[in-house]
């Protein structure tokens, strides 16, 4: 088993769509202090392209300007120094390791992140530079094969075809990736995200081909990491070709779709259901990455519900200033963790062979598991996709249909794993939208219709039967996408004729559980607490407040 990054339990921030490549040391405290004020303290944050030194080539053809420039510096620009005006300075005391320091006391940062191409930048690293020569980067022309120019021939790999990538030599790539990285780690950087790894497939030729270099860059790249980062600090990006997926070794998180394209209506369901079912395949060897999204978006609560069934990182995009916090306090508790759920979430068994996307009748859904509860994502995916012709994703209906599906607790595979000893088979669903409880029986199963764009998130949780006559199922947080995830301890104790239920829970706000008969009491780390109960449903809720520790668990007792 391969190291799983701690960014995966704390809610972060990337500066991509916020900035894009306009990113600065200014632009990222106005985004942190933006999204701690509204009580969802990002945890982590990755700074995306545009803190490097990077350089034209004066012959170069601007096709695509950020993909033209090359690598000519190690360090960063003079954006992410102290006074942040004019040209990078060599002053240490100014430097990077200045603004991270600050950032991170400022903000109580855990972890931060940089971006960088798996060749330096996207064009690589530029020859002929004084700084950059022991590298010995050579100028090469990437060869696509003939079904990538044919399908998806994209403006960033025609430019850098056109402009060539300066490629380190395989051979200095270590010493490359070890000054990069040591220097980054030096400066407080807690790990990477390298992108653009599929290009070295098409820069084999001269090297022994595609597969020897990938394999190398690889080797090197891992190897940088393991030396100069705690935690196996790195997410792999643009990285889905053969060679890189059989050379990464130790990589755990892998980005599984295309980018969120805030302003393309046609990509967000797409990518959620490329993501699932990309996730059937990469989930068995990584941690699938959902990428970033924008809390303030007409999807934002499709991609947030999806990211909370995905078991993935979960961070957005935001400008500063444009959040929608009761969105992000569905995902984000207020001491800047999530409710992470524990597998990559992949599509129900009835969905594998079906295609939510064109069949006009399908809907997808997402399942996973908690520690004591399952959870199951559904959403209405259909009306667009990939056009063979325009080679985009398009409408290909601009008014899909209404569908209607069936949800099973069986949905979730491996239910035991969340069930107590002697579980019988019924199940309690809660509805997040809806906030209703549903009692199935044994192999029942209950309807779900939904509108195009439309989704719905359920909590699955075993009923067990207890001798004093009572049944109970706990929820978690009702108010979370993932409520379940709360629950962090779960025990059932019984001198009749009362039963008893101990918890621990993480987290605040309303806690929801099942019980067939009314509770007789409920305490809160040991002090009575007020709770209202619905006869009709069996829905038990009572208020748990902000806790002063982080990551504090609760000690809730319910005698029934």
């Amino acid at each position: 088993m391969v190291q799983m990054p701690d960014i995966l339990n704390w809610f972060g921030w990337c500066t991509w769509d916020a900035f894009y490549t306009n990113v600065s040391a200014e632009g990222l405290k106005q985004g942190l202090e933006s999204l701690e004020k509204g009580g969802t303290p990002p945890k982590f944050v990755i700074i995306d392209d545009g803190w490097q030194t990077v350089g034209m080539d004066p012959t170069g053809i601007e096709y695509r300007s950020d993909c033209t420039a090359k690598l000519i510096h190690i360090k960063e620009n003079h954006k992410f120094q102290k006074k942040g005006k004019g040209h990078r300075a060599d002053d240490p005391a100014m430097g990077l390791g200045y603004v991270i320091s600050e950032m991170k006391d400022r903000y109580a940062l855990k972890y931060v992140y940089v971006w960088h191409a798996i060749t330096g930048y996207w064009g690589g690293v530029k020859p002929g530079i004084t700084e950059m020569e022991h590298y010995e980067p050579k100028l090469v022309y990437p060869v696509s094969s003939p079904g990538v120019r044919s399908n998806d021939y994209s403006d960033v790999l025609q430019s850098i075809t056109i402009n060539g990538v300066g490629l380190v030599k395989p051979e200095k790539a270590f010493e490359f990736y070890n000054d990069l990285h040591s220097y980054l780690a030096s400066a407080g950087i807690d790990g990477v995200k390298v992108d653009v790894q599929s290009i070295l497939e098409t820069l084999g030729a001269g090297h022994g081909g595609r597969v020897k270099l990938t394999r190398k860059y690889h080797q090197a790249l891992e190897a940088s990491i393991s030396s100069n980062f705690h935690d196996n600090a790195i997410i792999a990006c643009m990285s889905h070709n053969t060679d890189t997926l059989y050379s990464a070794k130790s990589t755990a998180v892998m980005r599984a779709s295309d980018d969120f394209f805030p302003r393309d209506q046609a990509s967000h369901t797409i990518h959620i259901a490329s993501v699932a079912y990309n996730t059937i395949f990469i989930g068995e060897f990584m941690q699938p990455d959902w990428d970033m999204f924008h809390s303030l978006h007409p999807m934002a609560e499709y991609h947030g519900a999806a990211r909370a069934v995905g078991g993935c990182a979960i961070y957005v995009s935001d400008k500063p200033g444009q959040h929608d916090f009761n969105l992000l306090k569905k995902l984000v508790l207020p001491d800047g963790s999530v409710l992470r759920a524990k597998y990559p979430g992949r599509p129900t068994r009835d969905c594998l062979f079906s295609d939510p996307v064109r069949d006009g009748k399908s809907l997808l859904k997402i399942w996973n598991l908690n520690d004591f509860t399952g959870v199951i994502g559904v959403f209405n995916c259909q009306g667009a996709g990939w056009c063979e012709v325009t080679k985009k994703m398009v409408n290909h209906d601009e008014q899909p249909g209404t569908i209607t599906s069936i949800i099973r607790a069986s949905d979730v595979e491996y239910p035991f794993q969340v069930a107590e000893d002697g579980w019988i088979g019924d199940s309690i669903l809660y509805s997040h939208l809806g906030g209703e409880v549903t009692y199935l029986p044994r192999n029942a199963f209950m309807s779900i219709t939904l509108k195009p764009r439309e989704y719905e998130v359920f909590t699955i949780v075993p009923v067990m039967a207890l001798s004093s006559g009572s049944k109970f199922a706990p929820i978690g947080l009702t108010k979370m996408f993932n409520s379940g995830g709360a629950i962090k301890g779960l025990k059932y104790e019984t001198e009749n004729p009362v039963a008893t239920v101990i918890m621990k829970v993480r987290g605040c706000g309303p806690f929801g559980a099942y019980s067939s008969t009314k509770p007789q009491r409920i305490t809160v780390d040991s002090e009575e607490v007020e709770f209202e109960y619905e006869g009709e449903s069996g829905l038990v809720t009572f208020a748990l407040k902000v806790p002063e520790e982080e990551q504090y668990l609760w000690n809730i007792v319910i005698e029934l």
